[in-house]
């Protein structure tokens, strides 16, 4: 088995290695510099967007955040991070709902767009607060994302929340906090951050 994992340690390929550190598979890491290798035809031939993280695993390249983790879960079946297929609804519903809804409303948010009655009628999230209650909502109803068990809908969403609610992208909430507790407890957690945290440059003198 080959699998390659490039990222940047101040991206959201942190998400990516948290991910395969749950699945306990080797990987090889390439890191990337934003200006310059992530930009480079042989990168760009595996992301065309020239942004990571992006897996490449027998040959097979797998790209964005979400898609990423729900493919090592079906690839890594004895990892048991993924619910038996009859079971998935929620597991689905929340990872998509994190990597559409919940991504375009902050991003937006950032940059200071907001949506009037007309457009909150078009955009996927509506409005950033209504994207905000629903997303408490999400994480209060059970212990993990889709129900009683961790799984791979619970890495990506709830980086989205710990990075929310440690950069003030989302507001401060119980419930969040709450649910992050929840996860930064996990080795594989602890075991990505180190090495993601190991690889960050030397702060200037």
């Amino acid at each position: 088995m080959s699998l390659v994992f490039y990222t940047n340690p101040m991206s959201r390929g942190r998400i990516a290695r948290w991910m395969l550190e749950e699945t306990g598979a080797d990987y090889e890491t390439v890191v990337l510099d934003f200006a310059s290798t992530m930009k480079s035809d042989d990168y760009l031939a595996i992301n065309p967007m020239g942004k990571v993280p992006a897996i490449v695993h027998d040959g097979h390249v797998v790209t964005e955040g979400a898609a990423i983790c729900a493919y090592l879960a079906d690839v890594f079946p004895d990892a048991g991070l993924a619910p038996p297929t009859t079971d998935r609804a929620d597991y689905y519903r929340w990872l998509f709902f994190a990597a559409g809804p919940t991504e375009q409303a902050i991003t937006n948010r950032s940059l200071g767009v907001t949506t009037d009655e007309r457009q909150q009628m078009t955009a996927g999230y509506g409005t950033y607060d209504l994207m905000v209650d629903v997303l408490e909502k999400a994480v209060s109803a059970h212990p993990y994302i889709a129900g009683d068990s961790f799984t791979a809908a619970d890495v990506y969403v709830g980086s989205q929340v710990a990075w929310g609610s440690q950069f003030g992208t989302l507001p401060k909430r119980d419930a969040f906090d709450a649910y992050v507790a929840r996860l930064v407890s996990r080795e594989a957690y602890q075991r990505a951050g180190a090495k993601d945290d190991a690889l960050m440059p030397a702060p200037a003198a």
